[in-house]
């Protein structure tokens, strides 16, 4: 085989293998295409310096790694806000109103229950696969990413471009794969997102090419496309290789219809939206892959970019969820679970039940009240509801169908853990004994959480399993771990305590606001965190109750509780500071420029990376956005600058050259 023969061979593996995986459309039998596959392979082996970055052969690694290294998305993943009924409905709808006044075209598409994904493609080369994580960081698989036929190794389209969409695995494959598991004696997978999930984690690639894998692109991050409406943005990534949803529907404006039908207000827009929902609803059983909603997202990109995110979400999608599944089940036991803060929470214990392909066997009680309220008895027959991601609940009793045999649920008085004095505060059963090893196992995995100290490594059985020897039995501890006594310990060997250990030594120096949050005080989150940190460093311990009122958002029961905790910790609060050092990060002064407070945008051709020089402008007080429009106030060219450029000169957007641009920032230096 000469080299020309290579490359023509290794595109004839490519074709067949799309028009298998992802057109459902065979043009190779099996045989041809093994043995085509195999005749590279050996000329790829003798000539590995002329070996493609998107041959087939390369999908199925043989190398088994030790972890997963983090990885940063250059555009945030956000989650969606969710909506589970009409109401929700129109009053998502009212508040896109308050933006848009007519509404704007809609683009709905099923949502499918797997794992987010987001793939970075370089110069048409897939460089990167990283897991959503927390919107900002998530975990690199691309060597199991690799193995999915559905993902292109290489598209033809040379600029920077992050695709996003949802790994998932159909239904029958889902089924298969718990079978097998089932035979090897392994737990099965509650459902296919936990499959899926599962899946992206192997350490070994060929594990993950075993489970049948498709990935369904939903979005984009970074990108240059200069298409104005998502839908034809869809369609480009389709034509680049990537599988297409099953069903999608576009829903017209109010700007978009007829005037009379524009006078019957936005109703008949509601009904289209009801109506697919509904036929989604209906096409549960004939679509391969499990969904458990549909997502509505406004078609236009600029528009989007108006209308801009709260603290969580997109203002312009959301996803409305279906209706909860429910089934008929019996109450085994009840236990109690005592969470970091000392609160005693009732479990149902069921028997297994299948609610929409997730086996069910755990129900959530919230307290003993609602179990007085229900007169919930071990032995009854319940009614138990599953919707989405929300933990199943019991929603009814069924009386008419006890025999005397059911027992009645007593309100604890003592920890079920340490055997301590429960403190009642009515709704709320308390553990007060700061050293039951129930609060003390949960604290300790609170604070290597990943909105926390983030250390790699350090989830619940391992946290437990230190706990039980002794080994770390406060927090403190964490950090003077015997590396030649957790070698002891089963399951733990030499590369995987180094790892442990330094992803622990890694979390010192961490930001002040995540060290303040990982001390699990009440009602200190994330955003509690970082205005109290924003407000007053590091400076804790001086904190009085009137200085964290003046903080926006802070109230009385957050301030109280907040200054008690501090004022019964502090020892412990301090000794960690000194052990881990937090630091506060001063946010850099923005330098008087053009651009400082101005929305821009950027098109064609630059110098550096857009990443680069829209690092530079935010530095300057900038705004940048993706889409122009009649609020942008500057559009930043460069070579081969296309539809944004024409669009900027229609709405009168100033616009600039690269060049230009550099020049004014030079001058003001």
């Amino acid at each position: 085989m000469t080299k020309t023969q290579y490359k023509n061979n290794t595109k004839k593996l490519i074709s067949w293998a799309k028009a298998y995986y992802v057109d459902d459309n065979p043009i190779a039998t099996d045989e041809e295409y093994d043995t085509l596959y195999h005749k590279v392979l050996e000329y790829e082996e003798n000539n590995p310096e002329h070996k493609l970055l998107d041959s087939p052969t390369q999908r199925i690694g043989g190398t088994v790694i030790d972890g997963f290294s983090k990885s940063s998305h250059i555009k945030p993943m956000w989650s969606m806000e969710d909506i589970f009924d009409s109401d929700e409905l129109v009053k998502w709808i009212d508040r896109l109103k308050k933006t848009t006044i007519k509404l704007p075209k809609l683009f709905c598409e099923p949502k499918f229950d797997g794992a987010s994904m987001n793939l970075l493609y370089q110069d048409g080369n897939l460089i990167k696969a990283t897991t959503r994580g927390d919107g900002k960081i998530g975990e690199d698989v691309t060597h199991n990413i690799k193995t999915m036929h559905s993902i292109p190794l290489s598209i033809e389209y040379k600029e920077t471009i992050e695709i996003r969409g949802e790994v998932v695995i159909r239904k029958d494959d889902f089924n298969g794969v718990n079978k097998d598991r089932v035979a090897s004696g392994k737990e099965a997978f509650a459902n296919p997102r936990n499959a899926s999930s599962g899946s992206l984690r192997q350490l070994d690639p060929k594990e993950t090419a075993k489970r049948k894998l498709v990935f369904y692109p939903w979005g984009l991050g970074e990108n240059s496309l200069e298409n104005e409406n998502l839908s034809d943005k869809m369609k480009f990534i389709t034509m680049l290789g990537f599988l297409a949803s099953p069903t999608t529907k576009e829903i017209l404006g109010t700007g978009d219809v007829s005037e009379a039908k524009a006078i019957t207000s936005d109703k008949f827009i509601i009904d289209e939206i009801e109506e697919y929902y509904r036929y989604l609803i209906a096409s549960r059983d004939d679509i391969a892959m499990m969904m458990d909603g549909m997502v509505i997202k406004v078609e236009n990109v600029e528009l989007q970019e108006e209308l801009g995110y709260t603290n969580k979400y997109p203002r312009w999608m959301v996803a409305y969820k279906f209706p909860a599944v429910e089934k008929v089940t019996k109450i085994k036991t009840i236990t109690l679970q005592v969470g970091r803060t000392g609160v005693v929470t009732p479990v149902a214990e069921v028997e297994a039940v299948d609610i929409d392909g997730a086996v069910v066997n755990r129900a959530t009680l919230h307290n003993f009240d609602e179990i007085e309220r229900k007169d919930l008895r071990v032995g009854d027959s319940v009614i138990i509801i599953r919707s989405g991601d929300v933990i199943p609940k019991i929603t009814k009793v069924l009386k008419d169908r006890r025999d005397g045999s059911e027992i009645e649920i007593k309100r604890v008085t003592k920890c079920p853990n340490c055997g301590k004095e429960l403190l009642d505060e009515g709704i709320l059963l308390k553990c007060q004994n700061l050293n039951c090893s129930a609060r003390v196992i949960n604290n300790i995995k609170y604070f290597a959480s990943k909105g926390c100290m983030n250390i790699d490594g350090l989830g619940e059985s391992i946290v437990k399993t230190l706990y039980d020897n002794s080994i770390v039995v406060q927090i403190s501890d964490l950090y003077n771990i015997n590396r030649d006594e957790v070698l002891k310990l089963d399951g733990f060997k030499d590369k995987r305590v180094d790892n442990l250990i330094k992803s622990i030594e890694n979390s010192k120096g961490v930001e002040a606001w995540r060290f303040l949050r990982s001390l699990g005080a009440e009602h200190i989150g994330e955003t509690a965190s970082k205005k109290i940190c924003d407000r007053f460093g590091l400076k804790f311990f001086e904190i009085s109750k009137d200085n964290l009122l003046e903080i926006d958002g802070i109230g009385e029961q957050i301030a109280e509780s907040f200054v008690e905790f501090i004022r019964v910790n502090s020892k412990k609060v301090q000794e960690l500071m000194d052990i881990i050092n937090p630091v506060i990060i001063e946010k850099e002064e923005i330098k008087e420029s053009l651009f400082n407070g101005k929305k821009v945008v950027l098109t064609g051709t630059m110098s550096q990376s857009r990443g680069e020089i829209k690092k530079l402008l935010e530095g300057l007080g900038a705004t940048v956005g993706s889409a122009v429009s009649k609020k942008t106030d500057y559009l930043i060219y460069g070579e081969s600058a296309g539809s944004k450029l024409d669009k900027a000169k229609t709405l009168d957007v100033k616009c600039i050259t690269e060049t230009e641009m550099r020049d004014s920032v030079s001058s003001t230096e």
